[in-house]
């Protein structure tokens, strides 16, 4: 339970308040049956079958033009379907996703296609089809226009300015809630296994879609139907996800809805910071996000200093802790420890709909009000001292 884990963690932060709002105002709304149906989105439907034919002409025979991203499971394409003239994804699987015995393989890719085609989600990218001609899998995927989150917070131009507070919550909030559907409500439950910044496409109004669920599975299945090296597939596995992943998936390569959580809470430093997961062009203390955090989850004066600076101070302090403490919660090494996903999301949500403006400082006491405003007022005549000595 996550009271549990707030116990587990009182007194990593100075003071409390954070945990009152965490285990009191976020994760104590109940959610009914009712409430995750309908969060659920629309029945699912059969996925189409393309030919590789068909495929190749929606690309212009998968030109390179036509690229829109590459990962470790295979390239994605931008294409329109001849028969109605749909733009959709088109993703065609690398090898360590694809191949393998010929028989096997296609009844385990069919097996793994049936149970993403009743994926419905408003925060998962559709399935709309695939083609399984001869050694070629093809997924076809709903089309999303935004671009990844890992564009938006790395990649930022004039096209592409830095995504605001709300936005960035907004995006936290949707992402939680299409992994609390997979965990969840998916019938049999989806491990993501590789939750990242890359794997989350953002529409027009910056609704965060999951993309290439299932697909660590696939590999896995893979891995397992050709007889790999155990110790080979747990490093390679663990390479891709380096930065990522859970301690436990590192040692035993096994991943769980807690690794997923971890991996969550590694995504949330993300969005808060800005940072990379890895960096190697930081100093060498700070190429870790997540050994970089650990100190500063230990001290409240130093967490505006987990704030992208490109937010340029625009955000509500309370807010910033509050999500912090989120992301502490998640990075937990133990894995029990780690709340569910259905509580991050139910406080992310609670997060980003309260008015931080008019109650900011409702779970702090007289004390930590003047400690605050304390730390806040040296901060600026330090700031304002470094100025004029410019």
């Amino acid at each position: 339970m996550l009271e549990q884990a707030c116990d587990d963690l009182d007194g990593i932060f100075e003071g409390n308040f954070m945990w009152i709002f965490l285990c009191n105002a976020g994760f104590n709304k109940q959610r009914t049956m009712n409430d995750v149906s309908l969060k659920s989105g629309e029945v699912g439907v059969p996925a189409s079958i393309y030919t590789f034919r068909e495929l190749a002409a929606a690309t212009q025979n998968f030109n390179q033009e036509m690229l829109i991203g590459e990962g470790c499971f295979g390239r994605v394409y931008k294409g329109q379907l001849k028969h109605n003239n749909q733009i959709v994804a088109i993703k065609q699987l690398d090898k360590n996703v694809a191949e393998g015995n010929a028989l096997e393989g296609n009844i385990e890719f069919l097996d793994e296609i049936v149970a993403l085609s009743h994926v419905r989600h408003p925060n998962l990218v559709s399935l709309i089809g695939y083609c399984a001609d001869g050694g070629q899998k093809i997924l076809v995927n709903e089309y999303i226009s935004n671009g990844s989150l890992q564009d938006h917070l790395f990649n930022v131009s004039a096209e592409r300015p830095p995504l605001d507070w709300h936005s960035r919550m907004k995006i936290a909030k949707g992402a939680a809630q299409g992994l609390e559907y997979l965990h969840d409500t998916a019938s049999p439950p989806i491990i993501f296994g590789d939750l990242k910044s890359s794997n989350i496409l953002l529409d027009d109004e910056f609704n965060a879609k999951l993309s290439d669920y299932g697909l660590f599975k696939l590999a896995l299945d893979n891995y397992n139907s050709n007889n790999f090296n155990k110790d080979h597939h747990r490093s390679m596995m663990v390479m891709e996800t380096y930065g990522h992943c859970a301690p436990e998936y590192a040692e035993t390569g096994e991943a769980t809805p807690k690794s997923d959580v971890y991996n969550f809470g590694v995504l949330l430093l993300e969005i808060l910071s800005g940072r990379r997961a890895i960096d190697t062009t930081m100093p060498t203390e700070e190429q870790h996000l997540v050994t970089w955090a650990h100190p500063i989850f230990n001290d409240r004066k130093k967490f505006h200093l987990m704030a992208d600076p490109l937010l340029e101070n625009k955000y509500p302090r309370k807010g910033l802790y509050q999500a912090i403490a989120m992301a502490a919660m998640c990075l937990q090494e133990e894995a029990n420890t780690r709340p569910l996903i259905a509580d991050i999301a139910t406080a992310l949500e609670y997060l980003l709909y309260e008015n931080f403006e008019t109650n900011e400082m409702m779970y702090m006491t007289d004390a930590e009000l003047a400690q605050e405003f304390g730390y806040q007022q040296e901060d600026d005549a330090e700031k304002q001292c470094n100025t004029s000595t410019d």
